[in-house]
């Protein structure tokens, strides 16, 4: 069974998050980028499913600036056989990546996708569900546990109530949630390995996909400093600030 795990380059999760002066978006030049974490789950969940014998092969995807082939490698590094970067200078938008997703899923036969339920930059959380719409295959999101037997995939996932269990036919496609696995570290044997490892690049419009912007960023700001909280001598003075300054009771 081939697997096609989607990685993004984002801004590391380490690094505290800088409007530009401009507000047009966050500043990226000089800062530290890395795999968005939920993917790293889902790469790790990918080549424990090929540790068990399920897997036969992992294809590691990112879509974006060429200098996403860093996260790329990092998958492969992690255990991924090959990757495919579809090589963009715009910010592409979870429906565009769902489409381009959609054909390479076509393209290289996979049985199964596996991605993380969102990514860090944007909090999106709707390319792995807009994907299984357009591939028409049954989807398990917030995974938080995956077993596949017998030509299904059933899916523990993480819902407000507790837990839900779902089983779905293959192909299908897994979005990770936070408590699906603990991600290894790439070892330094595995990092060199990772460099001769083949990375194909392709452009949008080989997948005969149209990835313009269909939404428009009006100003990106910070949220408003929290004010410093203070002491009360007594409950009463607390009960009466809450209901006449704070006013929530």
């Amino acid at each position: 069974m081939k697997l096609l795990v989607a990685v993004k380059r984002v801004v590391d999760y380490n690094v505290k998050v800088r409007v530009k002066s401009d507000k047009s978006g966050v500043e990226t030049a000089g800062v530290k980028m890395s795999m968005n974490p939920f993917d790293e789950i889902a790469v790790e969940e990918a080549v424990r499913l090929k540790e068990k014998g399920i897997a036969t092969e992992i294809v590691a995807v990112s879509i974006g600036v060429n200098q996403a082939q860093e996260t790329i490698r990092t998958a492969l590094a992690m255990g991924a056989d090959r990757g495919v970067l579809v090589e963009t200078d715009v910010a592409v938008e979870p429906l565009a990546v769902a489409k381009l997703l959609k054909e390479l899923a076509a393209k290289e036969g996979a049985e199964l996708v596996i991605l993380g339920k969102q990514a860090i930059d944007d909090d999106m959380n709707a390319t792995g569900q807009m994907l299984a719409a357009l591939l028409g295959w049954p989807q398990g999101t917030f995974a938080s546990k995956v077993e596949i037997a017998d030509g299904k995939a059933t899916v523990t996932r993480e819902v407000d109530g507790g837990l839900e269990t779902v089983e779905l036919a293959l192909p299908a496609v897994v979005t990770a949630d936070l408590r699906l696995n603990e991600p290894r570290y790439a070892s330094l044997p595995n990092i060199m390995k990772a460099r001769k490892k083949q990375i194909d690049i392709l452009k949008p419009a080989d997948l005969g996909v149209d990835v313009t912007p269909r939404l428009t960023m009006v100003s990106v700001s910070e949220p408003p400093g929290r004010k410093a909280g203070i002491k009360v001598p007594d409950v009463a003075t607390l009960v009466e600030k809450l209901r006449n300054e704070a006013k929530v009771i």
